[in-house]
């Protein structure tokens, strides 16, 4: 069953019961694309941005304020999510969004409408002079972004903070444990499995610190810059009543634009907040893959770390079990990394006085916020908080690392030190071994000088391989090997 209704273009029949009209239902016909529907950020900030418009207009003496009532109960219903099944724009759509621009004035308008005794598509409260009023898609949109993005930050934010505080406490529990430090995936200098993991949770707080940063440059509104940013059918009044009636809405911090041609122009706000979110996306792509790393094995490999075991991992190899978490963060992250090379292209794809492609740039960053938010807080709670360490293994592989000679580089030179690595791997020793049995036989000199190397000397320097990870230079010599 449907109904009909008209646009500029002609008669359209809606579906029986639709909130939407006749623009909303072209869309849907014309844009049967991926089979995906707008982000709940989306639908909530376009609708704060009618009922701010709403109670703005009104205030200013240009909308009767029976309509500007009726249209900020329908908003605030869309709001709290009340009609989200109503929104049905496939995010690729026409450009700047005036599809889902649409869509919003016109479910606001026939809710509007029957709130005032009306049926839908009697339109009493109208889409466009009405709901839209001193708006445009050009400006709405950009706008709706921002607040969009801004809606989940603090959420985004604590879910970054809360695997950097789950890393924290790791750094804690595994600082006594020595292993093998590793670089270029060969055996290096010893560090602290605490330490690995202190540089972890400084990167990812390092990187929520640039993901705040650069969420504060969204809290700039370009509302009010109507069609082309010199706003006009707008109130003069309106783009300062506007921010200030948004940030009281919302609760969020809002600032009015310093040039609205800019704010509707310019996406860089958002390649900046994206590139910020990807940024985190690399670090966590590290991070999971070391963590794929350490516990790999268990018999025949590192197997320095036992992540939890949160389901059977093969379905031909009984008793499997695999890094899921780790490799589900992997697979998320990289998404985030696609979305914003999608960000990127299409913010550079604006022209002249708009930017057509910001559907896709809002798809693109409220999909990355929301994967970013859920893979985070299942990695933490899932793997981080129950992970735990393998310290036989690790100080096992520890004690077999021939490049401990590093701490004698100092005492007996770097030329010398080889040699030692070569002799030990030849005969499958330790370096300790090795440079004691040489000592006890006077084969071991200190650099640049004839003088034996004793093997208390060389107990001292290699008996505890802690000390090797505080820095500072063994062997009481003087410069560096």
């Amino acid at each position: 069953m449907s109904r009909q209704e008209r646009d500029s273009l002609g008669p359209v029949n809606v579906p029986d019961g639709a909130l939407y009209g006749a623009q909303t239902q072209r869309a849907v016909e014309n844009f049967p694309i991926s089979g995906l529907r707008p982000w709940r950020a989306f639908i909530w900030s376009l609708a704060t941005i009618k009922r701010a418009a709403a109670e703005v207009n009104s205030a200013l003496g240009v909308l009767d304020p029976q309509l500007a009532a009726v249209i900020v109960q329908a908003s605030q219903e869309v709001m709290d999510g009340q009609w989200d099944a109503q929104f049905v724009v496939d995010p690729f759509q026409a450009g700047a969004g005036t599809s889902h621009n649409m869509n919003s004035n016109e479910v606001i308008a026939n809710r509007a409408t029957i709130l005032l005794g009306g049926k839908l598509g009697e339109y009493k409260v109208n889409p466009n002079d009405h709901v839209n009023m001193s708006q445009s898609t050009n400006d709405t949109i950009p706008t709706a972004i921002r607040l969009g993005c801004l809606w989940r930050l603090d959420e985004l934010l604590a879910s970054v903070q809360g695997l950097a505080d789950a890393l924290k406490v790791k750094s804690v529990e595994f600082d006594p444990i020595v292993k093998s430090g590793r670089t270029h995936l060969q055996d290096a200098v010893p560090v602290r499995l605490g330490q690995e993991f202190s540089a972890y949770a400084k990167a990812v707080e390092r990187d929520g610190e640039r993901i705040r940063r650069s969420g504060d440059n969204l809290r700039r509104l370009g509302i009010g810059g109507t069609a082309v940013g010199s706003g006009l059918n707008a109130h003069p009044e309106y783009h300062k009543r506007m921010v200030a009636r948004l940030s009281a809405i919302t609760g969020i911090r809002m600032e009015e634009s310093d040039n609205l041609f800019e704010s509707m122009q310019s996406m860089a706000d958002m390649v900046d907040f994206s590139a910020s979110l990807r940024t985190l996306a690399v670090t966590l792509i590290r991070v999971a893959n070391d963590f794929r790393l350490l516990s790999s094995g268990p018999s025949t490999g590192l197997d320095e770390l036992r992540l939890p075991s949160v389901q059977p991992g093969s379905s031909i190899m009984p008793g499997k079990v695999n890094p899921v978490l780790a490799e589900m963060l992997d697979m998320a992250m990289f998404h985030i990394v696609g979305n914003d090379t999608a960000v990127v292209l299409a913010s550079q794809a604006g022209q002249l006085e708009l930017n057509v492609m910001m559907p896709i740039i809002a798809h693109e960053l409220f999909d990355s916020m929301a994967v970013m938010i859920g893979a985070v807080n299942a990695f933490t709670q899932k793997c981080v908080v129950g992970l735990k360490a393998n310290r036989p293994k690790a100080e096992g592989w520890l004690a077999k690392n021939t490049i401990i000679v590093t701490a004698l580089n100092p005492v007996i030179g770097y030329a010398a030190g080889a040699a030692l690595v070569k002799e030990a791997l030849a005969r499958d020793l330790t370096i300790q071994e090795v440079a004691v049995e040489k000592a006890n036989r006077g084969e071991l000199h200190k650099r640049d000088s004839a003088q034996p190397v004793t093997a208390d000397e060389i107990k001292a320097i290699l008996g505890d391989l802690r000390r090797l990870t505080e820095g500072g230079i063994s062997g009481g010599g003087g410069g560096g090997g």
